[in-house]
C-alpha cells in the first residue's frame, strides 16, 4: 500500500477472523461491515458471594470479568505469601540465590507464631523445602527464614516487597512482614491480589506446579494444602489461602480449562468452607460464560507500510507482545481489528518504535488497544535513493 505525504494518521480497516494462529486481515475496506448485534442476555449477572470483596481475572488478558469491592484494603492475612513466594523465585530465577542453598533458621523464625512448617532452630533448610513450606503449609516460620536470607531482615524484606508492589503498579497494597501476621500499616485488595496471582502465572511458570502440591512433609509432619478446591476441582493448580480474625477467610483460586485461565479472588468470607464454595461460584461463572482468545502472537506482521528515504522500501509493523483477549463464549467471530499507521514513516526507524495503535473492537466498542511497532530496525539510504524517494513523494502529493 502506497502512503501518501502527511502528518495525520492514516486509517486503515481490516476485516479480520479468527484462527489457530491469531488474527489475519483478509480484506480492506474504508469501513468494516457491522457485526452481529450481540444479545444483552449473552451474560448473565455475575453471581453474589458472601464475601467482603472479590474478584474474576482472566489471567491472559488481564481482563477483570467481575468484581465487588476490588479495590478496599483489606488485611490479607496469609495472601501476602504470594508475594512472598514471587520474590524468592525471582531471586532464583536471576540466580541471586539457588534452589539448593542451605538456609540456617534463626530463633527468630522459629518463634514467629501462627501456621508453621515446623522448623528447628539452628537446622539447615533449602529455599526450595522452605519455598513449599511457605506455599503448601503457609509457614510463617518459613516465611521468615526466607525473608532473612534474601534481605537480612523481615524489615529490608518488606521493603523488597514494597518495592515490587509498585512495580506492579499495584495502588492498595502496603507490606509490613512477609507473613501476612496482623498489622495496621499492613493489607492489599482483591483486585491487587489477581495481579499479583496473574505475575506468579506469567512471570516463573516453571515455579508454578508447586502452588498445585496437595501435601508436603516437614520433620515427619505431614500437612495438607489448605486449598479444598485442589481435591474437589481438576482445573483448580493454585495457589493461596489465608485466615485471621481481621482478614477472615480467604483464598486466591487458580484454575485452566482449554486455553482459558482464570484467577478468582474471595476475601472475608466467615469459614473455610465457605472460601471455597464462593471462589467455585465465581470460576463456575467465568468459564460458563466468557473465554480466552489469542488474536496475534509476539512478531506478527501485520501490515507492511512504505518507508521513505530508507535502505529498504518496506517497513513490517506488528505487536511487541502475544495479544489475548477475553470475550463472551461464542462471539469471538464477532470480533474486528482496527490498524491506526503513522501516515509518513521515514527512515531512520528503531525496531520496537510506536508507529501506529492496533484497536480489537466487538459491536463497535474498543475492547483492547496496542501499540503497533516495527519489528525491524531500517537505516537511512544513500544519497540518490533519499533524493528519489523525496521525489516520489512530491509526485504523489498531487494526487492525494
Amino acid at each position: 500500500m502506497r502512503v501518501f505525504a502527511r502528518s495525520s494518521l492514516l486509517r486503515i480497516v481490516l476485516l479480520v477472523t479468527l484462527g489457530v494462529g491469531g488474527l489475519t486481515p483478509v480484506a480492506q475496506a474504508e469501513d468494516p461491515p457491522a457485526p452481529s448485534p450481540v444479545p444483552s442476555s449473552m451474560v448473565p449477572s455475575a453471581p453474589n458471594l458472601a464475601a467482603s470483596s472479590w474478584v474474576l481475572m482472566d489471567a491472559d488478558s488481564g481482563k477483570i470479568l467481575v468484581e465487588h469491592n476490588a479495590d478496599k484494603e483489606l488485611p490479607p492475612a496469609s495472601l501476602t505469601k504470594m508475594m512472598t513466594a514471587y520474590i524468592v523465585e525471582r531471586e532464583i530465577d536471576a540466580e541471586n540465590i539457588d534452589a539448593d542453598d542451605e538456609v540456617t533458621i534463626s530463633e527468630n523464625a522459629w518463634r514467629t507464631g501462627g501456621s508453621r512448617m515446623f522448623l528447628n532452630p539452628g537446622s539447615k533448610v533449602s529455599v526450595d523445602n522452605l519455598l513449599r513450606g511457605v506455599v503448601i503449609q503457609s509457614g510463617n516460620d518459613a516465611s521468615v527464614a526466607l525473608s532473612e536470607h534474601i534481605a537480612g531482615s523481615e524489615d529490608a524484606f518488606a521493603d523488597l516487597m514494597n518495592q515490587q508492589a509498585s512495580r506492579m503498579n499495584l495502588q492498595h497494597t502496603h507490606f509490613m512482614n512477609p507473613t501476612g501476621l496482623p498489622h495496621d500499616d499492613h493489607y492489599s485488595s482483591a483486585r491487587d491480589l489477581a495481579v499479583i496471582a496473574q505475575h506468579i502465572i506469567k512471570d516463573y511458570p516453571d515455579h508454578y506446579e508447586v502452588y498445585s502440591e496437595k501435601y508436603f512433609t516437614w520433620n515427619d509432619i505431614r500437612q495438607p494444602n489448605r486449598n479444598r478446591l485442589l481435591w474437589r476441582d481438576p482445573s483448580v493448580d493454585g495457589l493461596k489461602t489465608g485466615h485471621t480474625e481481621a482478614a477472615g477467610y480467604c483464598l486466591v483460586a487458580s484454575a485452566k480449562k482449554d486455553d482459558t485461565r482464570l484467577v478468582a479472588v474471595v476475601m472475608g468470607t466467615d469459614s473455610d468452607e465457605a472460601r471455597a464454595q464462593e471462589s467455585q461460584k465465581l470460576l463456575s461463572y467465568g468459564f460458563r460464560f466468557f473465554e480466552t482468545q489469542r488474536l496475534y502472537e509476539s512478531g506478527a506482521v501485520l501490515n507492511k507500510p512504505r518507508i521513505w528515504g530508507g535502505e529498504k522500501d518496506e517497513l513490517r509493523l506488528g505487536v511487541a507482545d502475544d495479544v489475548y483477549l477475553t470475550v463472551p463464549r461464542g462471539h469471538g467471530d464477532d470480533l474486528n481489528a482496527q490498524l491506526d499507521i503513522q501516515k509518513t514513516i521515514d527512515a531512520p526507524v528503531e525496531k520496537g518504535e510506536q508507529l501506529g495503535t492496533l484497536k480489537i473492537k466487538l459491536d463497535g466498542e474498543v475492547l483492547d488497544e496496542r501499540p503497533l511497532v516495527a519489528l525491524e530496525s531500517i537505516s537511512e539510504g544513500g544519497f540518490f535513493k533519499r533524493l528519489w524517494d523525496s521525489v516520489l513523494q512530491f509526485v504523489n502529493g498531487f494526487f492525494d
